[in-house]
């Protein structure tokens, strides 16, 4: 199958690993992988039994591995690259994919006014956001660099790490249910440190031939969400509309691929011209 693909934006046999790649856009950036010839190791906090089932995949099963592995503990983290070195050899992609937001369907004690935003759940997204990616990165950059390996490490920023939230478009909630809802700072403040933790592996690693980019996505259409959000979000996007969750894949496998080999410490944004304004 994938040697129908371009060899210039081939991953075939390629060991990738995704961390949350059964979320949303990690499942996608999961299956774009390994429709291309990929070996995928999927990390998530929980076990999970199939990942092939989990994910719809129907072929070459094998090249699918499910990793528990909670990337807030280094110890976890180790464990679960030293099971995927064991299982197929040491990774040349990855991307940092799992992370917290905060979703206007957030209590009112996490989506309130930034004066009593609580302390302990700042520490625990940027712990997981930021700690957390760079746990990742150490351990697949280390395993990387020893083997003499090229790599493509592949971290996934926010538009909300570029650019401050539009809280306007959260307004309505407060009509709704006379709760307002503000786009908490840690998830901003965590994802904006994406981009110079990319930078700074990019030029420690770079003659190392380990390249280090981010990939910075606007907001994705879910069907959870309601009508005024999707409505206010996409005012606001010059594109007119929110992504769907697969439309991040050929940025994916561009930055995962030889066809970015001259590119580190960059950051591709792929947001509609949500940042254009």
């Amino acid at each position: 199958m994938s040697e129908a693909f371009d060899p210039l934006f081939s991953v075939h046999n390629h060991i990738a690993v995704v961390t949350g790649g059964f979320g949303q856009i990690g499942a996608e950036f999961v299956k774009a992988l390994h429709a291309r010839g990929a070996r995928v190791a999927v990390t998530s906090r929980s076990e999970v039994a199939d990942p092939a089932a989990k994910l719809g995949v129907t072929v070459d099963a094998d090249r699918l591995l499910a990793v528990t592995m909670d990337i807030t503990d280094q110890a976890s983290v180790e464990a679960g690259f030293d099971r995927i070195v064991r299982t197929w050899g040491v990774p040349t992609i990855l991307v940092n994919n799992a992370g917290l937001d905060t979703q206007p369907s957030a209590p009112p004690e996490v989506s309130g006014p930034f004066e009593q935003f609580p302390a302990e759940v700042f520490r625990e997204v940027v712990d997981t956001n930021l700690v957390g990616t760079f746990l990742v990165t150490q351990a697949a950059g280390r395993r990387m660099r020893e083997a003499g390996l090229e790599g493509s490490i592949i971290n996934i920023g926010s538009i909300y790490g570029m650019v401050s939230p539009v809280q306007d478009i959260y307004a309505y909630k407060a009509e709704d249910t006379g709760i307002p809802f503000i786009k908490p700072v840690a998830y901003s403040a965590a994802k904006s440190g994406l981009y110079n933790l990319t930078r700074y592996c990019a030029t420690y690693w770079g003659k190392a031939n380990i390249r280090v980019n981010t990939l910075t996505p606007s907001g994705v259409r879910r069907d959870t969400q309601d009508a005024k959000f999707q409505a206010n979000y996409t005012a606001r996007m010059p594109i007119g509309r929110m992504a769907e969750a697969d439309e991040y894949n050929g940025a994916l496998i561009f930055l995962a691929s030889a066809a970015s080999r001259y590119m580190t410490g960059a950051n591709l944004v792929v947001d509609g011209g949500w940042t254009a304004w």
